[in-house]
């Protein structure tokens, strides 16, 4: 199988954190998304032009989190994706809540402290400062609050949830994210990091 992605994309990250959990081999394909030539070969396999991409044979996949559940399923004995229904679907609500809410919301900060000035687009605009710190106190509010008892989203058990929202923090020191104020966000991130497969997946910078 091959992943087209980039090391420093957390939603690439996503991907390969599965992988490495439960050792699928990936033929990883580089793409740099400021080279033109790049781009238009990433729009070949997805017509969105965005990583990561995943191709199996003639099977080609995009969105990370679909690929996150298709490598899963791939592999038996497990439980990053269990197969009762309701446990399930407690993953895939948190997948859908990582796009859908989490990681927007750092993106504001990403962009406006990380990508905006390497990309030559001026320096950060304070009022979308604001607005993205308000946007992750709502989101890290949420998980706060699920993880004061819980060693890990769904309990004691590191499922698919954990690996969907936990690449977004990748990014904290570099995005000034204000997650100081999130101790047990913080705990369970530890908690992530010490894990071999986020150990082996860590960009260089």
């Amino acid at each position: 199988m091959r992943l087209f992605h980039a090391a420093i994309s957390s939603n690439a990250r996503r991907v390969t954190l599965v992988a490495e959990h439960l050792g699928i081999p990936l033929d990883l394909v580089d793409v740099n998304l400021g080279s033109p030539d790049d781009r238009r070969r990433l729009a070949e396999v997805n017509p969105n032009g965005k990583i990561p991409v995943l191709a199996d044979g003639d099977f080609v996949l995009w969105e990370s989190c679909a690929i996150m559940q298709y490598l899963a399923d791939k592999v038996d004995g497990h439980d990053l994706y269990p197969r009762d229904p309701q446990t399930r679907a407690d993953v895939n609500r948190w997948m859908f809540w990582a796009c859908q809410h989490w990681s927007p919301a750092i993106g504001i900060l990403t962009w406006e402290n990380v990508w905006k000035g390497m990309t030559g687009n001026g320096p950060a605009d304070q009022a979308e400062l604001a607005r993205g710190d308000a946007e992750i106190d709502a989101a890290a509010s949420v998980l706060e609050r699920e993880l004061a008892e819980r060693r890990w989203l769904l309990g004691e058990t590191l499922t698919l949830a954990d690996f969907a929202i936990a690449p977004s923090l990748m990014y904290t020191v570099r995005a000034r994210l204000p997650m100081d104020r999130y101790p047990n966000v913080m705990a369970w991130f530890a908690r992530i990091e010490a894990l071999p497969a986020w150990k082996h997946t860590e960009p260089v910078w």
